[in-house]
């Protein structure tokens, strides 16, 4: 019984000695387990800290991302830099929002220069007034021309000439044709000095007198408010019998002209007055005047090229706004072709626009001259010259009859509208470069 006894007091010991190792064990295993994860956990933390002070340490040495995070205001002024528009987009941007706002009908207007007689009705337009306001209102021409009986004194032809740019809801050309010499019209009103016959200018082999001479005339015209001077006279004068160019024409010599006339054009753009190269393609040769009736020369394509052109490039080159083409027949540029060059396709578009290179305005002579308004009625004429390729039709010998016809010509489809939008991009590139700073 006592070793019984005994056997299982050892047992009984011997268990619990067990479970308390086992216990023990259990509970090391734990605190190893619970030290590792906290010890997992400490290292992934650190890790953690340490890719956060690199990412910070590479924001601040990036120069990119530095100026984005501490000068915001400098991204943004580059941005503005590389989007912002440039000059000739900015151009463009003005013409085309004016021309998509004009009506059919005040598209075509823009398309004349006339007189202001010819716009008021009065005998002889020496002011703006209420007649000018409600004219304008009514048919928005693209341009006034005056001549010496428009001009009074300083005073009065400055009032006049602010005043219809103020009415006019577009901008104007305030033309005047002041070529020196005879052809004068505001220093010969004024009494201001004349720069003389541009023959002599050419006489004398200097360019640069004529830069000097139509400096001081787009000084003048400047200072009384015209924006356009019809001048200076390209032609080259290869018949010595011509008295219309007569000594109107810097000479005989295409070379000599091509300067005179560059620099002409340069002294005028100095100015800010835009020059009109004429006669297209030259009355040089020419013996007659469109004043009294048809003219015409005989003049080939090669001759002319050697001659007669060269001075319109030379102007086109120098930067002339305008060319005006007269009423000539050449009929050797053209074939069998005897259609006066105001109203010729051959001679505008072929010629001066293809071959020459010419994309600026073209305007046609005096519409009322003999050498058009014995052959065609003002309307005809003028529907004739846009269709030819001229941009602008000057003085028609009835405003009124020739801005219907080319309304109805541009409504019935004989006449795109697309064609006149094309002659206003012209106009209105013209008109609104000025308004832009360089």
């Amino acid at each position: 019984m006592d070793r019984r006894e005994a056997r299982r007091r050892r047992r009984i010991r011997n268990q619990i000695i067990s479970y308390i190792a086992a216990a023990i064990i259990l509970a090391g295993i734990i605190c190893v387990g619970l030290l590792g994860i906290r010890y997992v956990s400490g290292i992934m933390a650190e890790r953690r800290k340490q890719q956060e002070t690199a990412d910070v340490e590479e924001t601040v040495e990036s120069p990119e991302e530095e100026t984005e995070a501490v000068f915001p205001e400098e991204e943004t002024a580059a941005v503005e830099t590389e989007t912002a528009p440039t000059r000739e987009e900015l151009l463009e941007e003005l013409v085309e929002g004016c021309i998509e706002n004009m009506s059919l009908e005040d598209k075509v207007a823009g398309l004349f220069i006339i007189t202001p007689e010819q716009l008021t009705g009065v005998g002889t337009a020496v002011q703006a007034g209420d007649g000018t306001r409600d004219a304008l209102a009514e048919y928005p021409v693209g341009g006034l021309v005056y001549f010496s009986k428009n001009i009074q004194s300083p005073e009065q032809i400055r009032e006049m000439l602010a005043k219809t740019t103020e009415f006019s809801k577009y901008p104007l050309f305030l033309a005047v044709e002041e070529e020196g010499g005879q052809v004068a019209r505001v220093a010969d009103a004024l009494g201001l000095d004349n720069a003389g016959n541009m023959s002599a200018v050419g006489a004398g082999q200097d360019p640069q007198a004529a830069r000097s001479d139509y400096a001081a005339i787009g000084g003048y015209l400047r200072e009384y408010g015209f924006n356009l001077d019809f001048a200076p006279v390209a032609d080259v004068l290869t018949n010595p019998e011509n008295q219309v160019m007569g000594d109107r024409s810097f000479g005989s010599d295409p070379q000599l002209v091509s300067g005179m006339v560059s620099t002409a054009v340069a002294g005028l753009k100095e100015s800010g007055v835009s020059a009109c190269l004429k006669y297209f393609p030259g009355y040089g040769s020419a013996t007659g005047n469109s004043d009294e009736g048809q003219v015409e020369t005989d003049r080939t394509t090669e001759e002319m090229q050697a001659a007669e052109f060269l001075p319109f490039s030379a102007g086109i080159e120098a930067g002339a706004d305008m060319v005006m083409v007269g009423h000539i027949s050449a009929p050797g540029l053209t074939g069998e072709d005897s259609l006066p060059a105001s109203v010729n396709e051959g001679i505008i578009t072929d010629i001066l626009r293809k071959q020459l290179g010419y994309d600026g305005i073209v305007i046609t002579d005096a519409m009322n001259m003999a050498a058009i308004s014995e052959y065609y009625a003002a309307d005809e004429a003028a529907v004739k010259a846009l269709k030819a390729g001229a941009d602008m039709i000057l003085m028609p010998e009835d405003f009124v009859t020739a801005y219907e016809g080319v309304l109805a010509a541009v409504q019935n489809g004989t006449i795109d509208e697309r064609r006149i939008d094309d002659s206003l991009r012209r106009v209105y590139r013209v008109k609104y470069a000025g308004t832009l700073q360089e």
